[in-house]
């Protein structure tokens, strides 16, 4: 809780980002905030947690839920405890943005309209709109939207590049209820430290590596050490199967040190201070399968 008192029009509320795989909701969160608070890829269904990112103005508090991408295609009991994740974001917030790629809707985004709480008020984010080469299509687009359901508004927005992100986030602000902050006036997530290191290794991984061993693996931060500014961190990788061992190391451990390089360099500018990261890889079969493993590493 902040120490001075709002003003008595300010608002705050929990806003989820809804959408299929793949269409940017964790880089319009991260845009929305104004921070890195979430992992990104081009690969789908990099978000696995539900990630909270808070972003603090003179006249409202956004705490924006950035959930996985609702699966519809692949099942594993990792995927529905994913899925899980979404209706849960969507039964305790006080708003929705439905994030659809620009220039097209299709039947995945369909059912996750489909999801949305009847009297939940909502934003539409049309997202990568600058990859549009016909603007035309976004009109009849956004009619096709409005005839499903009755959106507060529908936003063309770009998340890579942050086009109309101010628009997008005054629709939002008018939909959240009157009430003082939640957070501190500078907190960005409420995810700690640990948390984030290991999912900044788990980017690097879905970034760097193939279509297929990404999908296998999960991080665990075993050890977070703070001494002054320098921070010792120890991150194990598990994988599914031995031979994913040898792709995810790379000949002469070149891999796994292209991506613990990676990701010291982003731990560093987000923590603000030096990091020793150290990580290991070992094999634990079955893990995204398994009720007992999913518990264990944090799902």
């Amino acid at each position: 809780m902040t120490e001075s008192a709002p003003d008595a029009g300010f608002r705050c509320g929990h806003v989820a980002i809804v959408g299929r795989p793949n269409v940017g909701k964790s880089t319009l969160l991260n845009r929305l905030v104004g921070e890195k608070v979430s992992i990104t890829s081009k690969k789908a269904q990099t978000t696995r947690h539900r990630i909270t990112g808070i972003r603090t103005t003179a006249e409202a508090q956004f705490i924006f839920v950035d959930t996985p991408g609702f699966q519809t295609r692949h099942r594993s009991r990792l995927n529905e405890r994913m899925n899980r994740a979404v209706t849960q974001s969507l039964a305790d917030v006080d708003a929705v943005v439905l994030v659809i790629e620009a220039g097209r809707t299709v039947a995945a985004d369909r059912a996750v309209i489909a999801l949305l709480p009847p009297g939940a008020g909502a934003v539409v984010a049309l997202n990568k709109v600058d990859e549009l080469r016909e603007k035309d299509v976004l009109l009849p687009q956004m009619a096709e939207l409005a005839g499903i359901r009755d959106f507060a508004a529908i936003v063309p927005v770009s998340a890579a590049t942050g086009l109309d992100i101010d628009p997008l986030r005054a629709e939002i602000q008018k939909l959240l209820p009157p009430s003082p902050p939640l957070f501190g006036a500078d907190e960005i997530t409420d995810r700690d430290e640990r948390f984030l290191a290991a999912e900044l290794v788990r980017e690097k991984i879905f970034r760097l590596l193939g279509d297929e061993v990404p999908y296998a693996t999960t991080v665990v931060v075993e050890g977070f050490k703070l001494e002054g500014d320098l921070r010792r961190i120890q991150a194990t990788v598990y994988v599914e199967r031995d031979n994913q061992v040898g792709i995810l190391v790379g000949a002469g451990g070149d891999k796994m040190k292209e991506i613990a390089a990676s990701a010291r360099t982003d731990m560093e500018r987000l923590f603000g201070g030096k990091v020793f990261l150290e990580v290991w890889v070992r094999v634990k079969k079955g893990w995204a399968d398994s009720e007992a493993s999913l518990k264990r590493l944090g799902y």
